[in-house]
């Protein structure tokens, strides 16, 4: 995992999103956690520019003509707490949502969702990915030198999905119930006894050749672990 080497190429458009590809399972983790459908129009944010540039070349877009912006966020767990930062907006026109809606169960005009990943078995890394990515935080608990990984969303059912898709990882990601925030949403984290460098590895496997990735979000993760082990992470990008 080269966090300091060159920028990554981005991954080459996709004919159909709704095909079962690396790229594919990440773009539609992203949207799943951070953005929204319409029947003619998918939106997801990212606060990244390698993760907006990838997004945009999945889609076949020009990211130049994604709006940029300075967005105030509220912590989930303490409303108190505002962060600021960029937030890039990419919209895709066209079928691709209301086929999402149908084939992936995505909500769309705010209707519930039934989250129907299966497509995405193959590259289930990819997927969990992009929902931590959009939805997931990542700190290091200094009291007990541990890594924190969680998922955050107003969405139960999203967050059940998530659960369950890293019940079938491999290896294993034990996780801890569903609990609510005080901003009105849900979140879980990763089970104290979780191998967060065992995680860390799988989930970011081959992200520098394929460009599938937010530069700051596996950062982070890859220094939170170090502190904790007081080890390098593994060569994540093979």
């Amino acid at each position: 995992m080269n966090d300091a080497g060159r920028r990554p190429s981005p991954p080459e458009p996709v004919e159909d999103l709704l095909t079962s590809t690396p790229a594919t399972a990440y773009f539609w983790g992203r949207v799943a956690g951070d953005g929204e459908l319409t029947r003619d129009c998918v939106t997801v944010r990212t606060a990244d520019e390698t993760a907006a540039d990838a997004l945009a070349a999945i889609a076949g877009t020009d990211r130049t003509g994604s709006e940029h912006r300075v967005a105030a966020h509220e912590s989930a767990h303490d409303a108190s707490i505002v962060r600021f930062e960029d937030e890039f907006e990419l919209q895709v026109f066209g079928t691709p949502a209301a086929r999402a809606g149908a084939a992936l169960g995505l909500p769309v005009d705010g209707q519930p969702g039934g989250y129907r990943f299966d497509t995405f078995a193959e590259s289930r890394p990819q997927l969990v990915r992009g929902l931590l990515e959009a939805c997931g935080t990542v700190c290091f608990r200094e009291s007990s030198e541990s890594v924190g990984v969680s998922f955050v969303h107003d969405d139960e059912a999203l967050l059940r999905t998530v659960r369950s898709l890293l019940d079938d990882a491999e290896p294993s990601v034990p996780t801890d119930d569903l609990s609510e925030t005080s901003s009105g949403g849900y979140w879980f984290g990763l089970a104290s006894d979780a191998d967060a460098t065992a995680f860390a590895d799988w989930v970011y496997a081959g992200s520098d050749d394929s460009g599938l990735y937010s530069a700051d979000r596996r950062r982070k993760l890859r220094r939170s672990v170090e502190r904790a082990t007081g080890g390098e992470v593994g060569d994540l990008s093979s």
